[in-house]
């Protein structure tokens, strides 16, 4: 099982969308300033979340649709909404 995730800085103007099979820890690690792509936007917190039970290619397909520019707007439209 693949999860897409979307994680939204709470000091910032700044989404980023990754993949992982242990959402929770993944999310962790971002907080905890362990992965380098976020620890600048640090705190984060988890905006969005899709569970995936295919293989990892058609996974990363998702992802990708999520980090291109109609991903993102969605994904705006998400966290302006909360």
């Amino acid at each position: 099982m693949f999860y897409i995730y979307a994680i939204s800085s709470l000091k910032r103007n700044y989404i980023y969308v990754g993949m992982t099979t242990n959402l929770e820890a993944r999310v962790e690690r971002h907080n905890q300033g362990r992965e380098k792509t976020t620890k600048a936007n640090r705190p984060l917190e988890l905006m969005y979340s899709e569970a995936l039970d295919v293989e990892r290619h058609e996974a990363r397909k998702r992802e990708i649709y999520w980090k291109s520019g109609i991903g993102k707007e969605k994904l705006r439209l998400i966290r302006d909404k909360s």
